[in-house]
């Protein structure tokens, strides 16, 4: 077996960060204002982090390992809810839209290079995903029409939102080189 000098390709190195990406998800979703039915929550900002920062797959991965975690029951969902039925219920689309928004956000960063502009556009992409997923399921979940589905769930969280892309593209440009 050929030892590798950097420790940043070593599979230690990728659990560690996609664990560490799960527990700040984790964190983060407790970070909440409740609003309605869905809460404003700073979840998505480790998510557009973590996007930004680990790769497509560790990217992905962590946030699989989060919604693994709250669907087996550990309280890592907004307000400290985990299980089945928080993922059946009006957020479970945006908490699934996760990690498709983290792929999104990863995939696009590769072309995004050091760009900002760029990085901004990859995590609003992520940022429309994870409405689109969070926003379809609340439809269907609730019998809500589409219009007042995008006013209860997206109108809402777009300042909020914006915060957080300049949070994460601040955080991403400062931490790209270390991780």
């Amino acid at each position: 077996m050929e030892k590798t000098n950097n420790i940043k390709s070593g599979a230690v190195y990728s659990m560690v960060l996609v664990a560490l990406f799960a527990a700040l998800t984790a964190v983060f979703s407790q970070i909440s204002i409740p609003i309605g039915p869905v809460p404003i929550n700073l979840g998505l900002l480790a998510v557009f982090v973590a996007g930004g920062l680990l790769g497509l797959k560790r990217a992905m991965l962590s946030q699989v390992v989060y919604v693994l975690l709250g669907a087996a029951g550990v309280p890592v969902f907004v307000g400290f809810k985990g299980g089945l039925a928080a993922l059946a219920g009006p957020t479970g689309g945006y908490i699934i839209g996760y990690v498709i928004a983290a792929g999104v956000i990863a995939l696009l960063c590769r072309v995004a290079r050091k760009r900002t502009i760029l990085l901004i556009a990859a995590m609003i992409a992520g940022l429309v995903v994870c409405y689109a997923f969070g926003t379809a399921w609340f439809v269907i979940s609730s019998g809500t029409n589409l219009a007042a589905a995008l006013m209860t769930c997206v109108v809402p969280f777009l300042p909020g939102d914006a915060a957080k892309i300049a949070a994460a593209v601040i955080l991403c440009s400062a931490l790209r080189d270390r991780v």
